[in-house]
This record gives structure tokens, C-alpha cells and sequence, in this order.
């Protein structure tokens, strides 16, 4: 075990904010001056540091190129208005991240260097925090076999790396969905509860038809009846039926244990709603839709925050809504906001002060 007090240092010699405009910025484009770099080799952790952001030099026998050991997570840091810099709910991240880990074979990585090293690199960087409305600073904790050898078995060795970029709205504007009934994301028994690099990937075929249809994202259902819901593209769903929240469980092993899914579970409950975890049958959400009863869909997840859906298709039938009446969404988003941003008191514990 590698003390959080040994990580070196090598600051930038120039800071690279100074060519940017942090205003509207779009989501992924731009890294911040450092990035923090750890090796696993002979069954231990070995020299992290952090160190200007650079590219890696990497020999095409990577095993991580070939058979896909990589994980990742996704996180934000904030400003409130007296301008200090907070994370919300690394340790969660942290706890999701060996999850992957463990699924995929890979290491488990130390606490204190995960929270401790991302504690630093963002204190380190955090005037590329971003303070517009909707704004943060993307956090991305990854790790990736490092091997240099071509055959069908873990790796022996690994990186783990956390990079930073400022960003704006993931989505800019409320989507249109199509429900997905032939291609899958997730089986019972695979890796959808982990947050596997290959997930998105077998994800674009998928999306890019939607996309030739006019669509914005898919809406996947399971493998076997495509008929129980599960994510809507990379974010967990919510259905605003009567007076009640409805999100698919986790039961199954499909769906990624979402921190912003958890922490909209929480809010949406704080206002008074009843909230279920459960399967979630696409013709129990037309009945309702028919029945003047299916109120708000939205999409909750680190990048896209509270994504609001404006169109839902399922075949031939399609269902619309009017977002700009909704009441239950646009109150989570200003409530997770009014949190992250320090205008009320964090009553859970989220932000983790830098």
C-alpha cells in the first residue's frame, strides 16, 4: 500500500486555462493542465504522481487494445458562489469503480489514492472549474491493462490515470428517444452493472440508427422480451407515472448503480413522492401515457444531469410531451444544483470539500 502523502508532484510549467474560454464549453473537448498516473506491477501499486497532462506512450501489443480490461467513472467537482471547490459523492464513485474492478478481473485500487490523489489533482486544477449555470469540472478516473503480450487472460499489469476537463451540458436540449427492440446493451449474468469501456462501445451501432431515424438516444430493454426498460443511452430513466416515481431496479444486474440515480431517489422522496425500483414493462408505460397518466420521463447520470425527454417512440406509436409544463424534473435538477453549488445546506454529506 502506497501512502496518499508519497504521490509526487510535477507541476506545469504554463497553464493552458489561459488559451480557453470556459463559457459554453462543450462536454470532453478540453483537459486540464495535469492528470494523475499510477502503475500496478507485481501484485502491487507502484509510483503515483501527478504530472502535466500528456500523451502515453503505448506499445501496439497493449492488452487493454485487444481484449478490453478498462473501466472507468465519471465525477464532478463545483464552485459555490464564495468560490470554493467541492466533489460530489466521490466515495461512491470510488466504491462503484472496484465494483467494475472486480468484474473485469482487474486490481482493486487503493481508497486513499483514489480520494486523496483526486482531492489534490483537482485543488491543483481547480480554476478550470467552470462557474456558469450548468457547468463543472469532469472528472474521469479510468484503468486499463498495461501488458505487453497478445493472449486471452488478465493482465499482470495496469494503469490507473484520473484526467480533468471543464465542461458544460452534456445534453443541451430535451431528447428524442426511440425504444430499442432488437440490439441489447445488457444480460442478466453480464457486465452492465459495470462501468466497462466495451459497454459504450457495443452501444454506437445501436444509437447511430436511432440517429439515422431522427432520434436522439435508444431506450434499451431487455434481452429476452424487449419489453422490461433499462437505460436510456448512458443514463439511468425515471418515469413520472400519477403520483409516483418509477425507475428500474438493479436487481437483474442489467443497470449501472447510477450516483446521480441514487441521489434523485433521494430528492425526488425529500418532495413528497412515492418512489419504486422495479421492472418495468414498456406496455405498462403506454397504458399510462393512454390514460393521461405518464407525467415526465427524464434521464439522471454525472454527465448528463437531468436530461428531460420531449419524444418517446415504441414502434408505431409514438408519445410527446410538453417539457416546458413540467413540474417534477426541473425541481430535481434546481434542487441537486442548489446542493452542488453550495446555495443550500448539504444535508447528506454529497460535497467533499477540496
Amino acid at each position: 500500500m502506497i501512502a496518499a502523502e508519497n504521490i509526487n508532484i510535477t507541476k506545469a510549467e504554463r497553464s493552458k486555462l489561459k488559451d480557453i474560454n470556459l463559457e459554453n464549453i462543450p462536454f470532453g473537448k478540453y483537459f486540464s493542465d495535469h492528470m494523475l498516473e499510477m502503475d500496478y506491477e507485481d501484485g502491487e501499486w507502484k509510483n503515483p504522481e501527478i504530472k502535466p497532462y500528456q500523451p502515453l506512450l503505448m506499445d501496439p501489443s497493449l492488452a487493454a487494445i485487444h481484449y478490453g480490461q478498462s473501466i472507468f467513472e465519471g465525477i464532478k467537482a463545483y464552485k459555490n458562489e464564495a468560490g470554493e471547490a467541492f466533489i460530489f459523492r466521490p466515495l461512491d464513485n470510488y466504491k462503484r469503480f472496484n465494483i467494475s474492478a472486480e468484474r473485469m478481473q482487474m486490481p482493486q485500487v487503493p481508497e486513499d489514492i483514489f480520494m486523496e490523489g483526486m482531492r489534490l489533482l483537482v485543488e491543483l486544477d481547480k480554476n478550470w472549474i467552470p462557474q456558469q449555470k450548468d457547468h463543472a469540472l469532469y472528472i474521469r478516473p479510468f484503468m486499463f491493462s498495461s501488458d505487453h503480450m497478445i493472449g486471452v487472460r488478465p493482465s499482470e499489469k495496469y494503469k490507473f490515470m484520473i484526467i480533468l476537463s471543464p465542461t458544460g451540458p452534456y445534453y443541451s436540449a430535451p431528447m428524442r428517444i426511440y425504444v430499442e427492440e432488437h440490439y441489447v446493451r445488457a444480460v442478466p449474468g453480464g457486465v452492465g452493472y459495470a462501468k466497462a469501456a466495451g459497454n459504450y462501445g457495443a452501444a454506437m451501432y445501436a444509437t447511430a440508427e436511432a440517429k439515422k431515424k431522427g432520434y436522439d438516444q435508444v431506450l434499451w430493454t431487455d434481452a429476452f422480451e424487449h419489453k422490461f426498460v433499462q437505460e436510456c443511452g448512458t443514463m439511468n430513466v425515471f418515469f413520472i407515472i400519477g403520483n409516483k416515481a418509477i425507475t428500474p431496479g438493479l436487481e437483474t444486474g442489467t443497470i449501472l448503480a447510477g450516483v446521480t440515480r441514487d441521489s434523485v431517489i433521494t430528492v425526488l422522496k425529500e418532495m413528497g413522492l412515492d418512489v419504486e425500483e422495479r421492472r418495468l414493462n414498456i406496455d405498462e408505460i403506454i397504458e399510462a401515457h393512454k390514460a393521461g397518466q405518464l407525467k415526465e420521463v427524464f434521464g439522471t447520470g454525472t454527465a448528463a444531469t437531468i436530461s428531460l425527454i420531449k419524444e418517446l417512440r415504441y414502434k408505431d406509436y409514438v408519445m410527446e410531451f410538453d417539457v416546458d409544463t413540467w413540474k417534477t424534473a426541473p425541481a430535481v435538477k434546481d434542487q441537486l444544483n442548489a446542493i452542488r453549488y453550495g446555495r443550500v445546506p448539504d444535508t447528506h454529506g454529497w460535497m467533499q470539500k477540496i
